[in-house]
């Protein structure tokens, strides 16, 4: 682990100032709100930079790419990790008054795909450890939904299928009769997480061609409206072999939907500190975005299980900060992934449980997250009930509270639930800025996304003009409030 040298750190936290700075002198960066950065908006609308109609007042990625653009043109800097690269700091300020305004053509992120501007799309997916309850959850707001995801198949190491689900049971075969009647499409998922048979079935053109045969031969003969692609960990040696697949299935599926469910990429800024000597092989990536737009209806992006991986972040948040899914961090994903995949494809994956982490802090280090596990909200309410805490929003917007693991007996282990994804990072150390509790001892820490952390992301995906949310999971373990917002 590297960190700052002092005086960079120094200058960094002038850059990330928070609220109750001065603000009419303070740096402006990814992330923050209010009046200075709307007014700051105005100026970059009015200059021709910032594509946008309105000022919102927040901070978020086209307005950081903006500021790019503009100290690339003023050559104030120009480069991917140096130090105030997208910050309005004093310099740029200073330029902002020296450069008359740019009539045409106006900066509107020209390597974005265009809005999709139809009502929103909600969808979800249903796990099959929690059937019964799930089915029973989603059967009275099937008229909410667009489609459902039954987490139902995965792959076994000879490349053929296994209905881990068992779909052809109940309470499956009822529930889908229902969604059927309601004209809410069942695409069940596919579950593949072992990167190394991925790579041997999809690399070997016969059995990769009986994978594609058998999938399609699955949909039409059980009458499924599609199927949803989940296959995670890949290499990015098999980048290629996937794209492949993906067109080889997309041909057989003839007018049945082909969904594919991708991990999170996260931009170069968000996984290296300024200065950070970036790998050759950053960019390696497993899936290719460009292919998955020819050969995918629908791209649903895994934007959960953050953690502590968004370095940048982990500086402007303050601790306790390890996410599920902090809404700016989903915003860059969603900008990034919309400049190879057609916004009216991408959906954007949002999660109904949270974590609980030991943290440690570590003085000027920063604070030690270690991952407990995921659980799903009734897990941290009860303990909030019986410790007399109330929980509150995190820096995330996401809700929580610390407490003392000794004040109650070691759990058993029922209280925590699967995730979608195969990896997380379960040890790491973030810099936070600041910290929103007081405490020199290790504490523990719950984060989870309730119906307003929900609703943050319904808002981003409207913003960021996507077709829709899809929610893991439908389980009945979520908040309840969350079915007030899909809407």
């Amino acid at each position: 682990m590297r960190f700052y040298p002092t005086t960079t750190f120094f200058l960094l936290i002038i850059f990330l100032l928070p609220l109750s700075a001065s603000a009419a002198t303070r740096s402006l960066s990814f992330g923050l709100s209010g009046e200075d950065v709307r007014a700051l908006q105005s100026k970059l609308i009015d200059k021709g930079y910032l594509g946008a109609t309105s000022a919102t007042g927040y901070f978020g990625a086209q307005t950081e790419a903006a500021i790019k653009k503009f100290q690339c043109d003023r050559k104030i800097v120009c480069e991917t990790g140096a130090l105030g690269y997208g910050v309005y700091g004093p310099k740029t300020r200073e330029a902002f008054t020296t450069i008359p305004p740019i009539t045409s053509p106006s900066f509107s992120l020209p390597s974005l795909t265009s809005k999709y501007t139809g009502a929103l799309e909600f969808s979800g997916w249903i796990p099959y450890w929690r059937s019964a309850t799930g089915t029973a959850d989603v059967l009275p707001h099937l008229s909410q939904l667009k489609s459902v995801m039954p987490f139902a198949y995965s792959v076994k190491s000879d490349g053929t299928l296994a209905d881990t689900a068992r779909l052809t049971e109940e309470p499956w075969v009822s529930f889908i009769a229902e969604a059927k009647k309601n004209k809410v499409r069942v695409v069940p998922s596919i579950m593949w997480g072992n990167g190394d048979s991925i790579h041997r079935i999809l690399s070997n053109q016969k059995t990769r061609i009986a994978l594609e045969d058998e999938i399609a031969k699955l949909v039409k003969d059980n009458d499924f409206d599609g199927i949803d692609i989940d296959f995670e960990a890949k290499k990015h040696e098999t980048k290629e072999y996937f794209s492949t697949f993906l067109k080889g299935l997309y041909q057989r599926m003839g007018n049945k939907w082909v969904y594919c469910t991708v991990e999170a990429r996260m931009p170069l800024f968000d996984r290296y500190k300024p200065g950070a000597t970036i790998p050759t092989d950053a960019k390696d990536y497993a899936n290719d975005y460009k292919e998955m737009n020819k050969y995918c209806d629908r791209v649903e992006i895994m934007a959960y299980d953050q953690g502590t991986i968004d370095i940048r972040l982990n500086v402007a948040r303050s601790a306790p900060y390890a996410p599920v899914a902090d809404p700016g961090w989903v915003e860059d994903l969603v900008t990034l992934a919309a400049e190879s995949i057609a916004k009216n494809k991408i959906i954007i994956g949002v999660p109904t449980y949270g974590y609980e982490y030991t943290v440690t802090p570590l003085g000027s280090s920063g604070y030690q997250y270690k991952v407990l596990w995921p659980f799903n909200p009734r897990y941290a309410t009860d303990i909030a009930a019986k410790l007399g805490i109330t929980p509150t929003r995190t820096s995330a917007n996401e809700i929580g509270f610390i407490y003392d693991s000794k004040l109650l007996p070691a759990p058993t282990g029922n209280e925590s639930t699967q995730t979608q994804q195969t990896t997380i990072e379960t040890n790491s150390v973030a810099e936070n800025l600041g910290s929103q509790v007081d405490s020199s001892k290790p504490f523990n820490f719950l984060s989870w996304s309730d119906a307003t952390a929900i609703a943050d992301k319904v808002a981003l995906a409207r913003k960021l003009g996507v077709r829709g949310i899809a929610v893991f999971k439908f389980d009945g373990g979520e908040d309840p409030g969350m079915w007030s917002v899909l809407k």
